[in-house]
C-alpha cells in the first residue's frame, strides 16, 4: 500500500501568525513529505507493504517506526488546526477533560507543562483509552500513544522545526499560542469516534 501526503484543509498562510507560511511550507512540504517518501521506500517489497499506517506504527521498530510514526503524527497534527479556531472543547470531550483535570484551564496548564518539559525532540498528546479516560502522554522522537493502544486526540509537535523560524528557542510561547488555532470539533470527533489508522 502506497502512503500519500495528506492534503491540507487550508492555505499555507492560514495559521499565521502562530505557524508561519514559511514554516508550513518547510514542515509540511519538506519534513512531512520526506517522512511519507522514505516510508514508501522502506516498505517496498516486504511484509509492511500491505499494512495500514497504524499497523506499521504498532509493529515496526527503528527507522521504519520513526518514519511511519512521523507520518501518522503529522497527519493528525495538521488536521487539528484551522483559521479562526481556538476556544474550548464542547460536549463529551469537555466533560471528560473536566472529570480528569477539574476544568479546561487546569488541563491546559498540565499540557503546557508537559510540552515545555519534554527534553529534546518529540510530541505531547492528549489521548484516551478504550473507556474514554483521558491522559497526557509525552513521547520522545516519533512516539505516538496509538502504539500503546490509546486513541490520539490532540498532538503538539515540540521538535524545533515546528516553531524555530518564528519563535526561535521560545518553545513555551509557541505552545501557548497553539491553543488559538485548535479545531475542537476535529479533536472532539476523534474522541467520540475513535479511528483505526
Amino acid at each position: 500500500m502506497k502512503h500519500q501526503l495528506i492534503t491540507l484543509p487550508y492555505e499555507t498562510d492560514a495559521l499565521e501568525p502562530v505557524i508561519s507560511k514559511l514554516t508550513v511550507e518547510l514542515h509540511y512540504g519538506k519534513h512531512h513529505k520526506g517522512y511519507v517518501d522514505t516510508l514508501n521506500t522502506l516498505i517496498e517489497g516486504n511484509e509492511y507493504e500491505s499494512m495500514t499506517l497504524g499497523e506499521i506504527v504498532k509493529k515496526a521498530e527503528g527507522k521504519l517506526f520513526n518514519q511511519a510514526g512521523q507520518v501518522l503524527n503529522h497527519n493528525l497534527y495538521w488536521l487539528q488546526f484551522g483559521k479562526n479556531a481556538g476556544g474550548e472543547p464542547q460536549g463529551k470531550l469537555a466533560e471528560a477533560i473536566s472529570k480528569q483535570w477539574g476544568n479546561f484551564e487546569e488541563f491546559k496548564k498540565a499540557f503546557n507543562t508537559a510540552s515545555t518539559s519534554l527534553f529534546g525532540a518529540g510530541w505531547v498528546w492528549l489521548a484516551a483509552d478504550e473507556e474514554g479516560k483521558l491522559s497526557i502522554e509525552s513521547e520522545p522522537n516519533a512516539g505516538n500513544p496509538y502504539r500503546k493502544g490509546l486513541n490520539p486526540l490532540l498532538g503538539f509537535d515540540v521538535w524545533e522545526h515546528a516553531y524555530y523560524l518564528t519563535y526561535y528557542n521560545r518553545r513555551a510561547d509557541h505552545v501557548k499560542d497553539l491553543w488559538t488555532i485548535i479545531r475542537w470539533d476535529v479533536v472532539g470527533d476523534r474522541y467520540e469516534n475513535p479511528k483505526q489508522y
